[in-house]
């Protein structure tokens, strides 16, 4: 038996625009599917005892999956597993595992479309565009506590830190730095009060001067609506200014209530006129040492929503970050992309092969695609054919075995490798394609015919 898992349809059901990035297959191949089976395990799950006794205690299947962090769109296959003989059942046993894929893929589309707001602001408003190096660290991974496990927050958390590189989900960043890049550094934070802080002060004015002391040399954020967020911008603020200039560094300034877009404009007037501003080259304002950040009730579109706001108010892109906690790694599901795993060719004890399908006129958005299958780039373009085509050269399938009865060595590439391919091919590939070769058309209306059927596919 074969089947493959896909995402059938773009982000919340975007049709203007398909892609996403596939990520979170090492984890489930590492953690569960290359995990070897003992005599205790049989024990307790007798079931499993001819698994445990062939394949040396690993599960008896292969399993091919895309590059951690390739850019796809809607419809091609993320894995294909095979299972043969006696072990055919694990083919669709194991789909509840590795269908959980659908969750650090969302987030890592989810963190790369915000990104792509992020970078659409700077360049409108910015010196230095979407180029900019603050462009990485405007999105902030806020969504550690409102997890339901410290694996969640791995998962996710690993997932955000593709696109950017600040986050306070410190499971994540620690996991991906020492398990996933060779100890080398991936994500960064900055000293941040939250209100128990400030409210342990007698005064919030008495809370930002200890930062100030402590931290203020360098970035540093505190809180301002413990008790009346006006009242923190237009008394507090002014009367902490002066030490805060003597110590010279940066200060964030967080509304964690109320409208977002409106506390976002209300802090950048509060420190605009009590630090001052430049105009940069766009004719936009950049305040002196001071910023904003907005983590409450984030999300993609009130990200936009505050972006355009500072944009109309004048201000540049520069003086805002964000922080998305659970927008990022709790308000997703997994039909945010559609994601299925369908059986596709089977192998019958006669002998006799047959690729199938499902095509549920109730809902043709539903229908799977017949048989073995390979991806390879057609213009760049990760597109899906027959696998017995002929058209899938040696070395140009995506799908790589990173299981084979066992662990496979070598086939997983360090953090920064695959950080850098999201980089370089989200922006290459285009918002929409067509990614069913004709071959894998042809083959789907050929199973359909023997229906008496026509799928809406090559309708």
């Amino acid at each position: 038996m074969v089947a493959y898992g896909e995402f059938r349809q773009g982000f919340n059901k975007d049709k203007n625009d398909t892609r996403m990035v596939s990520y979170g297959m090492r984890y489930l191949v590492e953690n569960y599917i290359a995990k070897r089976w003992t005599m205790e395990d049989v024990d307790m799950a007798e079931a499993f005892y001819r698994c445990a006794a062939v394949a040396r205690g690993h599960f008896p299947v292969k399993l091919e999956a895309l590059p951690e962090g390739t850019c796809i769109h809607a419809r091609v296959p993320v894995y294909q597993i095979t299972a043969v003989g006696e072990y055919s059942p694990l083919c669709t046993f194991l789909e509840t595992l590795l269908t959980m894929i659908w969750y650090p893929t969302s987030v890592a589309t989810l963190s790369r479309r915000s990104r792509d707001v992020v970078e659409a602001a700077f360049e409108r408003t910015s010196d230095a565009g979407a180029a900019s190096p603050l462009v990485q660290n405007r999105l902030v991974d806020f969504g550690f506590r409102g997890c339901t496990s410290p694996e969640q927050s791995i998962i996710g958390g690993c997932a955000h830190l593709l696109s950017f590189r600040s986050s306070d989900t410190m499971s994540a960043a620690f996991y991906a730095q020492f398990k996933l890049n060779g100890g080398r550094p991936v994500g960064q934070s900055i000293p941040a009060t939250e209100h128990s802080v400030m409210t342990s002060w007698p005064t919030e004015a008495a809370a930002i001067s200890n930062m100030i002391d402590n931290f203020g040399t360098g970035i540093y954020a505190c809180v301002m609506d413990s008790y009346d967020y006006a009242k923190a911008l237009s008394e507090v603020l002014p009367s902490v200014a002066t030490r805060k200039l003597e110590r010279g560094g940066y200060l964030v300034l967080r509304p964690d209530s109320g409208d977002p877009t409106e506390a976002v404009l209300m802090a950048l007037h509060a420190a605009d006129k009590v630090f001052g501003s430049v105009r940069n080259s766009k004719g936009f304002k950049v305040i002196r040492g001071c910023g904003v950040i907005q983590g409450d009730g984030i999300d993609l579109g009130t990200m936009q929503q505050i972006a355009k706001a500072v944009e109309a108010d004048g201000y540049a892109a520069d003086n805002v970050s964000y922080g998305m906690g659970g927008g990022l790694l709790q308000k997703v599901n997994r039909d945010t992309m559609s994601f299925a795993t369908k059986l596709c060719h089977i192998i019958y004890e006669d002998g006799r092969a047959a690729d199938i399908m499902k095509q549920p006129q109730t809902d043709t958005g539903k229908f799977s695609l017949p048989g073995v299958l390979a991806v390879k780039r057609v213009n760049g373009v990760p597109t899906v054919f027959p696998a017995d085509s002929g058209e899938v050269g040696p070395g140009e399938n995506l799908l790589r075995v990173v299981y084979d009865r066992g662990p496979v060595e070598g086939v997983w590439e360090d953090f920064d490798t695959v950080r850098q391919r999201v980089a370089t091919e989200w922006t290459a590939l285009p918002l929409t394609a067509d990614n069913i070769s004709p071959s894998l058309r042809a083959k789907v209306a050929q199973q359909m015919a023997m229906r008496g059927k026509l799928p809406a596919l090559v309708a």
